[in-house]
């Protein structure tokens, strides 16, 4: 491999969203014994689901799966209402680590829907995310991947539309298609604000500096991680010669050469990236290209913040002093959830 310099994109990798959810499912592992379960992938990235399978943590498709009783977290892509219900009704602590992004976009179909809406929504087909949003209102909520969906929609001339959309789609993406249905639909709804999750936009402005100039593109994620598709696919579109999705440095081909632009998905831990970076070897190493700092935080989900509060009660009657849920939160913004990966491998 002969490659000159790396192009680091900046900001890439986890999101506040996947940092929340990790953290969430990090305190369940530390105050249950093994197994605790979790609906789904608890993000789409297949070295942290490991790191959690280690330490017993079950994934499953199907809360039927569960025992009852049992510890359980709901992902962070967002569950149907279906799905949060059987859930609750296992009897067990349930700690819904939805991304509060998604949480916005079910609130909006359930509103639009109720006010009678046919609702556009731009999504990927069986993705986690699109399942759960669509399973707000069913009967309401027609999925569209590409212009052409939407062209081929037949909804009733006299209902009001509204277009929603998944939150890790491309922008590129998002905006043909919003396009189109705005052609059809003049007095179309759409929220104030875009359903696109910042952290996938940002990561996607980042890689569009760098596309340009480079020889290869390496993007960092899991085959099914919706956001890194659609950074792949950015990319290509920015006229980069040669685009690799690869889940670590292990997939890289020898043949790469030149400068090399490298990124990683929302859900892809920082470790991946410093271990590509070193498997390239750039004999004039890194240039970071910073767009923009990101600052956002999302707070631990309010039922594990109870869960901390009822064990900071035990913990304050053996040790005769206050330890509060608070108590025990109280650096989580600074704790980073890489970190909180590494120590419960090492303990």
């Amino acid at each position: 491999m002969a490659v000159d310099e790396v192009l680091l994109a900046q900001p890439r990798g986890f999101c506040a969203g996947v940092e929340m959810a990790i953290k969430a499912l990090a305190w369940m592992v530390r105050v249950f014994d093994p197994p605790v379960y979790c609906y789904h992938e608890i993000v789409h990235n297949q070295l942290v689901v490991d790191r959690f399978s280690q330490l017993g943590v079950v994934f499953v498709d199907d809360v039927a799966e569960v025992p009852d009783g049992a510890p359980l977290m709901l992902s962070a892509h967002g569950s149907a209402p279906s799905v949060v219900a059987a859930a609750r009704a296992k009897g067990g602590v349930v700690v819904d680590a939805v991304c509060p992004l998604v949480t916005k976009v079910h609130h909006e179909v359930k509103v639009r829907a109720g006010k009678g809406y046919d609702i556009v929504y731009v999504g990927h087909t069986g993705h986690d995310e699109a399942v759960g949003t669509m399973a707000v209102a069913p009967d309401r909520v027609h999925l569209v991947e590409t212009p052409a969906d939407v062209a081929a929609l037949d909804l009733p001339a006299e209902k009001p539309v509204a277009f929603l959309a998944q939150t890790t789609l491309s922008l590129d993406e998002w905006s043909d298609i919003l396009h189109s249905a705005k052609s059809r639909w003049p007095d179309l709804w759409q929220p104030g604000r875009s359903d696109l999750c910042y952290a996938t936009t940002n990561r996607q402005a980042a890689l569009k500096e760098i596309a340009h100039k480079a020889d290869a593109v390496v993007v960092l994620g899991s085959e099914n991680s919706s956001n890194t598709k659609a950074l792949a696919a950015v990319a290509a579109r920015m006229g980069c010669p040669r685009v690799l999705r690869v889940n670590g440095p292990d997939e890289l081909p020898d043949d790469l050469h030149g400068v090399v632009g490298v990124t990683a998905g929302a859900s892809a831990p920082e470790e991946l990236v410093a271990a590509v970076i070193d498997r390239l070897a750039p004999a004039r190493g890194i240039t970071l290209v910073n767009v923009l700092s990101e600052d956002e935080y999302f707070p631990p989900p309010p039922e594990l913040r109870k869960l901390l509060d009822a064990v900071g009660a035990l913990l304050s009657f053996s040790l005769g002093g206050p330890f509060t849920g608070a108590t025990v939160l109280a650096d989580d913004r600074s704790v980073q959830a890489v970190d909180v990966l590494d120590t419960l491998i090492a303990r």
